[in-house]
């Protein structure tokens, strides 16, 4: 696979200030936090707390950073947390989330609190970015003090709570703009050249390879097959590099890499990748995707009681 230069830096050398800055400034505002997620959320307040819990320091007030939270709090029930936007160029991670509570949410209710943090990267939403401004990713930066806002508001906030998790869905997408645009930054602005591959064509899910739960994984891949297709084995076996544990699952040491799904635990957990890109997919498929990981997981985790 042909590899992109990066027009910013000299390749082999990592960025400085100068070339940090030349990156944002060539970002801009491609939709509106506000219209495609505040619009549709608060509506939300007379069912759920709908809670701030930061802002981005960028722009506090574009870039308030709220949590859909469960009313009436019951310490006896197990605790769900869904994340989405961590990186804000995946849509249906966003969008999934949002769509969980507006249709399927209450129907849990009576077996679960829930926390919902629909867009963790508001920034990086409307620039259509996995960075934030500091040219920074905030999937690789939940780690105590650190210099991501991001993460570092949203670990703060579930700190805060003083709560387990059962389950931590945490929703993502792999777009073919992930070797067109943000490996070929990556490399730019570390001086490396890191290993690439083909994007696979259709969904797959990352468990935790320290608690990998292949069932509750299975279960969810059994869910999301029902409303698009499973993306296969590269001709090696495998998935972004990584080995296949089973249909359309590949494990990751989550806490070492400083993953969003990692930082605040939960027996289980798991880190969704819809294809948007996929001739197979649209914007609607891919926001039921979503949907489906976290009623086919809660639906599995309400089989084994």
């Amino acid at each position: 696979m042909s590899r992109e230069i990066y027009p910013i830096g000299t390749p082999g050398k990592a960025w400085g200030e100068t070339e940090k800055a030349q990156w944002l400034a060539n970002q801009s505002v491609k939709r509106e936090y506000k219209i495609e997620v505040l619009d549709k959320i608060m509506p939300l307040q007379k069912q759920y707390d709908i809670v701030q819990y930061g802002a981005l320091p960028y722009d506090e007030n574009r870039y308030p950073l709220y949590a859909i939270k469960t009313k009436n709090w019951n310490p006896s029930l197990p605790n769900i947390m869904v994340t989405g936007g961590v990186h804000g160029y995946e849509t249906s991670g966003v969008q999934g989330a949002i769509e969980f509570v507006h249709t399927e949410l209450s129907r849990y209710q009576a077996h679960f609190n829930f926390i919902v943090l629909p867009c963790i990267s508001p920034w990086g939403y409307e620039t259509i970015n996995r960075w934030n401004p500091l040219a920074l990713d905030p999937n690789r930066s939940f780690y105590v003090d650190s210099p991501a806002p991001e993460s570092a508001q949203a670990m703060a906030y579930i700190q805060s709570l003083g709560i387990d998790l059962l389950a931590h869905f945490d929703l993502h997408e792999t777009t073919d703009t992930d070797n067109s645009e943000f490996r070929p930054a990556l490399d730019a602005r570390d001086g490396t050249q890191s290993q690439i591959w083909a994007i696979p064509d259709g969904f797959y899910g990352v468990g935790d390879s320290s608690n990998p739960q292949p069932a509750f994984q299975k279960a969810i891949i059994d869910a999301v097959e029902k409303v698009t297709h499973i993306a296969p084995p590269d001709p090696d076996g495998k998935l972004i590099g990584a080995k296949i544990e089973q249909k359309g699952v590949i494990n990751y040491d989550k806490r070492k890499l400083f993953l969003c799904g990692g930082f605040a635990g939960g027996e289980f957990v798991t880190t969704t990748e819809v294809y948007p890109d996929s001739p197979r997919a649209n914007a609607q498929n891919c926001t039921l995707a979503q949907v489906a990981v976290i009623t086919g997981g809660l639906d599995y985790i309400l089989s084994q009681n």
